[in-house]
């Protein structure tokens, strides 16, 4: 639709709110436009400056002053900060001549500068060449379907399957950087800034909010908001070593994360995939220091090709369905919320009231604001299989969501065999029997080569579920491999999608 006058709103109110829903779409589709062409002009002049500077014959710190005078003059043009222009210009070089995919997404108005910065922060570590263009395609193709803050928790995974960038070396070096600061605030306040290891921050706020809910719990008429609360029990831990203003008891709440450790990893072999479930991979010491104290811990059977889970079962079996959803969804599938699973509701898309099945094909983890929303506003949920969730609005708009490890996984070598399509048969140890119908279904009997496709989940004060892959084997000559490449592109397309497989797909009979 095109937007030329205000007068085009319909007069009534559901023509209104529908052309509201178009015009904001187009809005920000323009606004990318416009923002890939003020990246385009930074660029521009930050390559003229370059260009000036390295003809200098002087010394370097005068070679400088073409680009810090053009900074300066934009700055006061624009009435910001000389070096925040001078920061605009090197971030829109970089993604104009690093990342030319991502800029012609954002000309097109197909993603926004929120998921370019999610992009480019992502690659750290990357290579130029093949791995950096192969990363730069996967990114984008996710960044049309999440929101910056799902895509930015996704990312760092599926760079680190493309290239092995030291996760391990790279966290250590960012270890001897944390820190506590205080900053002044107005008003009589100040902020106090903690960098820590991600697992530890994210286990503090947990902790922290567990605390704040079990104070409104006893005291309803409590007029702090949980945020007053648990700056208040920071407050108190800190500095009286306890939750002293907020009663005992609440030293007995623990912290509780989620994490993905691979089998081989937990065993001690390998050091790659381990993830913090909505932050990002992890170190591979710290995650085996969680899994090794667990009570215990879930098996996950993940397809080598695509990511989908196949089949969860547990040493200690309880509550299969709930940890299938928590394994399968990780947080809240309303499209763009990333609140943990710990933290939502497993509902029933069909209602069980009016026949809805309680199974894996029926329900979906939902927070208490977004499965408040769909019942009281008339959202519909179709799950479309593999996981994959179609929201339909109450305006009738549809919005795909796709679960979280389907994105992240990316193969190492996922070559299908040249007789067999993509996504259709492949060895048959990575995946399930399609005949099994007992047990716990996929993958109840496993060997050696199957386990290396298997994932281990630990609840260590923290609920662990895990996330591997398996080698298909190579020697495809380049043109093959850039046609199955391609192959395997448009089948993840057709599989975040929803769309069905072809026949004779292995997975499509199989059991959960």
């Amino acid at each position: 639709m095109t937007i030329d006058s205000i007068n085009e709103v319909p007069a009534d109110p559901p023509g209104a709110f529908v052309f509201a829903v178009d015009a904001l779409r187009e809005i920000q589709s323009a606004m990318a436009g416009l923002a890939a062409m003020e990246m385009a002009l930074y660029a521009a002049v930050f390559a003229q400056a370059e260009k000036m500077t390295a003809e200098m014959p002087s010394p370097v710190g005068e070679r400088e002053m073409a680009l810090r005078t053009a900074s300066a003059e934009i700055g006061a043009a624009l009435r910001v900060s000389d070096r925040t222009v001078q920061r605009r210009m090197s971030h829109a070089w970089d993604v104009a001549h690093i990342f030319p995919q991502t800029f012609e997404a954002l000309r097109e108005g197909r993603i926004t500068p929120a998921h370019v910065n999610a992009i480019t922060r992502a690659s750290d570590g990357l290579p130029a060449g093949d791995a950096h263009d192969r990363y730069e395609a996967a990114a984008i193709e996710r960044a049309e379907q999440l929101s910056p803050g799902r895509l930015a928790a996704v990312l760092p995974a599926v760079a680190a399957q493309i290239h092995e960038c030291g996760l391990a070396e790279r966290h250590q070096r960012a270890r001897a950087q944390r820190r506590v600061e205080v900053r002044d605030v107005d008003d009589g306040m100040a902020e106090v800034l903690a960098v820590l290891p991600a697992i530890i921050a994210h286990g503090m706020f947990d902790r922290l909010t567990s605390m704040a809910k079990a104070c409104q719990a006893v005291d309803p008429d409590d007029e702090r908001s949980r945020d007053e609360i648990r700056a208040d029990i920071l407050g108190d831990l800190v500095l009286g070593g306890g939750p002293v203003a907020s009663g005992d008891a609440l030293a007995a709440i623990t912290a509780r994360v989620q994490i993905t450790v691979p089998v081989l990893t937990a065993a001690g072999v390998t050091d790659v995939g381990t993830e913090l479930i909505g932050t990002g991979p992890i170190d591979a010491e710290t995650a085996r220091r969680l899994v090794g104290p667990a009570a215990g811990w879930d098996r996950v059977m993940t397809h080598p090709v695509n990511g989908a889970i196949l089949a969860i079962d547990r040493y200690r079996p309880n509550e299969d369905l709930r940890r299938a959803l928590r394994v399968r969804d990780e947080h809240c599938r309303f499209p763009g919320c990333r609140q943990p699973a710990h933290r939502c509701d497993a509902d029933h898309s069909h209602a069980a009231a009016d026949g809805g099945e309680t199974c894996l094909d029926n329900m979906a983890l939902l927070c208490p604001r977004h499965h408040d929303m769909k019942h009281a506003a008339a959202w519909i949920i179709t799950h479309l299989g593999r996981g994959v969730l179609r929201w339909t609005s109450p305006s009738g708009r549809t919005y795909i969501d796709t679960p979280t490890p389907t994105l992240r996984f990316f193969p190492s070598n996922p070559d299908p065999d040249p007789g067999s399509s993509p996504g259709s048969g492949h060895d048959s140890d990575a995946g399930p029997d399609p005949g099994t119908r007992g047990g716990t279904g996929a993958g109840a009997d496993v060997n050696e080569d199957a386990l290396a496709g298997a994932n281990v989940a630990a609840n260590a004060g923290a609920s662990v579920d895990t996330n591997t892959e398996t080698d298909a084997g190579g020697g495809e000559s380049a043109s093959r491999a850039d046609a199955a490449a391609e192959a395997r592109k448009a089948h993840r397309r057709r599989l975040m999608m929803g769309e069905p497989r072809g026949e004779g797909s292995e997975l499509e009979s199989a059991p959960f």
